[in-house]
């Protein structure tokens, strides 16, 4: 191979072959060149690895790898590997690796221009993107490419209804499956675009689909995926205007955890563009009998939870009522039996008993009837209610609203129907036991949880769905 002299600036040539026309990245102990092929006329980009005090092994090894990665792929939107020489220059000797110019701005320096991405354009990204990473992970040895980011997918010009030609590029991080077991795990990636196995040294297929993942939230929201928000890893990102089934699209493929991601490219790509269960609603109206007031409106939405009926407390002071005669008629029966002889003993023991035995039904009406009273009073026109602003709840009493609590509707993160389980109750002295736990329905604010209380299985069905499309937010099932 040619070896010449170079400091590696512009006008320079590189294996008497390749005139620089100027530096397009440069990070510790690495170049990347445009240059000139003499022989064939066309643009190329040279990467340039250097011996010097910046150097570690491991660059090697990925350099290496890059090279051979390239060398076996045939795909119309990955760069083709073209040469590789050794270079001596003035910043140290080192390798070059030559491969195809694609003349195309990254999504990083669209998206700094002030281009935003519609959803039909994200979708059409996400496909593209799909089709590249089922061909990489299709591969034998299967290629993993770890560090999928808007700085390394190239856009061509767009053309009608079309978003342009897509490009993956920048190998620098590949990984094969005959690297992986190999033996040591390196951690290469970006943050904010890595996944959690990632951190750990360990890369499978559907780490790149975390990685496209966020970068397509990236350019919904316009927020690096470190900035997001998150609950339990998983980003937040639903105050992006996106369909309600793109969104869950989105959350699945960025879960956290691998047994929740789509394992495979085609899997993700079957799920984008064919019509799935999991990503449909089935319409849900209100159960029949609710006592449940739904109000909304593109702007609020006002729930008034059911309070306990009225006719209920009207039937235990009726019940209490009649017990307070029995009881006054059995004292006096009792009374009377032991004034008037002639009555006996058995008779006054008899309401003796029977005094006893309605004393303490009176007494638990009574403590039912308080109960029932205390939980309407409680209860008494308590609303829910979001806005543009805030999700509060807000109870009128006597005309006047007094909010019990609330915070800023930016900070919905999720929505959570869980349904009747049991949970493992330990008692704290040695002993536990399984408890049954009933159904809820909480919205999520943060950390602060906004529950809908007092109501059945079929209407937290219908509300989680109502919530769930005005929201523009998944049901969380667990």
């Amino acid at each position: 191979m040619s070896r010449i002299l170079s400091d590696l600036q512009p006008n320079s040539v590189l294996a008497n072959r390749y005139p620089i026309e100027r530096l397009l990245g440069k990070s510790a102990g690495r170049r990347t060149l445009l240059a000139r092929d003499f022989q064939t006329h066309e643009r190329v980009v040279i990467k340039v690895l250097l011996f010097n005090s910046e150097f570690e092994w491991n660059d090697l090894k990925l350099f290496e790898r890059e090279a051979e990665a390239l060398q076996s792929l045939s795909h119309r939107a990955i760069p083709r590997y073209l040469n590789h020489f050794d270079v001596d220059t003035t910043l140290g000797k080192g390798f070059a690796l030559v491969q195809t110019y694609i003349a195309a701005q990254s999504l990083e320096d669209q998206l700094q221009a002030g281009r935003s991405f519609s959803e039909a354009e994200l979708k059409q990204l996400a496909v593209a993107l799909l089709e590249i990473l089922h061909y990489l992970h299709q591969q034998n040895p299967l290629i993993i490419h770890r560090d999928i980011k808007p700085s390394n997918i190239l856009l061509g010009d767009r053309s009608g209804n079309s978003i342009g030609q897509v490009y993956l590029v920048d190998f620098g991080s590949v990984q094969t499956l005959a690297a992986k077991q190999g033996g040591t795990m390196t951690v290469v990636g970006t943050y904010g675009y890595m996944p959690p196995e990632q951190f750990g040294g360990r890369a499978v297929p559907a780490s790149d689909l975390y990685s496209l993942g966020a970068t397509l939230i990236y350019l919904a929201t316009g927020q690096h995926p470190a900035d997001l928000c998150q609950a339990d890893l998983q980003l937040q990102f639903e105050s992006a205007s996106l369909s309600l089934s793109f969104i869950r699209w989105l959350k699945q493929i960025t879960e956290p955890a691998l047994n929740r991601r789509f394992a495979t490219a085609e899997a993700a790509l079957q799920a984008l563009t064919q019509e799935q269960p999991n990503f449909t609603l089935t319409e849900i109206g209100k159960p029949a009998g609710s006592k449940l007031k739904l109000h909304k409106s593109a702007s609020v939405i006002e729930i008034k939870m059911p309070s306990v009926d009225f006719s209920v407390i009207a039937k235990g002071f009726r019940r209490l009522v009649l017990l307070f005669l029995l009881l006054i008629v059995e004292v006096c029966l009792m009374g009377m039996a032991l004034v008037i002889p002639i009555l006996g003993m058995i008779t006054a023991y008899i309401a003796f008993f029977s005094l006893m035995v309605t004393g303490l039904w009176l007494l638990l009406v009574g403590v039912q009837l308080l109960h029932n009273i205390g939980t309407f009073i409680a209860q008494f026109r308590v609303r829910l209610r979001i806005d543009n602003d805030r999700i509060a709840y807000i109870r009128s009493i006597f005309g006047h609203d007094h909010i019990q609590g609330s915070a800023s509707r930016q900070d919905i993160c999720k929505l959570v129907h869980t349904l009747s389980h049991y949970e493992l109750n330990n008692n704290g002295e040695g002993g536990s036991y399984y408890q049954r736990v009933g159904p809820r329905l909480i919205i999520w604010a943060g950390n602060k949880p906004f529950e809908l209380v007092g109501l059945t299985p079929p209407e937290q069905s219908w509300l989680a769905q109502e919530l769930s499309e005005w929201l523009n937010l998944p049901i969380i099932r667990e």
